[in-house]
């Protein structure tokens, strides 16, 4: 009899030793788990800020090589127009000149570098700047730049103002053709990166005010005389 109760006992003592390495393969478990996630975690917070702070952007098509600004055209004479969207020199700059603009680069004579750049978020109480040249951004995207630009102008906010919003952006896009894609792209910011982008390089190129034109990298007055007297 009591070799039988020994058995049992020994029994219970195996099974309850099994038990207790069960609990620590569990909590040993959970903890690896835990710690992998807070890693995982880590890593993809860490890639975010990498990639902001690596200047990472997203340019449209018919960005220039160097993401910079939105090329226009195909002819020999280069002609960069620096604007900012609530800028009133730069809308009193697109009514004057724009049209002539337009017909250099019809007749071949130019290829025209657009920078859409953003100093004058400061200028709105929502950024107005910087999502305006991100909407044109995805204006590029669809084919339109240049009539989703001249409709902005034509739209043109009041310095100081809140700007424009997103919904109104996205129906002055949608009054020249553009479509649900164009108003995804505005809704989610997409090209905010590329504008900051614009802006920083256009910053580094010493251009400190809008509106900026230079014609094969000379400095222009803003009139359409001068202009075409330096296109030749």
């Amino acid at each position: 009899m009591s070799t039988r109760v020994g058995q049992k006992q020994a029994a219970r003592m195996v099974r309850d030793q099994i038990a207790r390495e069960k609990r620590r393969s569990r909590t040993l478990w959970t903890t690896i788990i835990a710690v992998a996630a807070i890693v995982i975690a880590g890593m993809i917070g860490w890639g975010v800020y990498a990639s902001q702070d690596s200047g990472t952007y997203v340019a449209p098509p018919g960005a220039t090589s160097d993401g910079s600004g939105i090329s226009v055209g195909s002819g020999p004479v280069k002609i960069d127009v620096y604007e900012d969207f609530i800028c009133p020199a730069c809308g009193q700059f697109e009514t004057q000149s724009g049209a002539a603009l337009d017909q250099l680069v019809t007749d071949g004579k130019v290829t025209i570098v657009y920078h859409p750049v953003a100093y004058l978020d400061r200028a709105s109480t929502t950024d107005y700047s910087t999502r305006a040249s991100a909407a044109s951004g995805a204006a590029a995207e669809g084919g339109k730049f240049r009539e989703y630009v001249k409709a902005l102008f034509a739209k043109q906010p009041a310095e100081g103002s809140a700007g424009l919003s997103d919904n109104e952006l996205i129906e002055i896009g949608r009054s020249i053709g553009l479509g649900d894609a164009f108003a995804q792209a505005v809704r989610d910011g997409k090209y905010k990166s590329w504008t900051s982008h614009v802006t920083d390089e256009a910053s580094e190129a010493g251009v400190n005010g809008t509106p900026t034109v230079k014609v094969n990298g000379k400095d222009v007055q803003l009139t359409t005389q001068a202009i075409l007297a330096a296109v030749g």
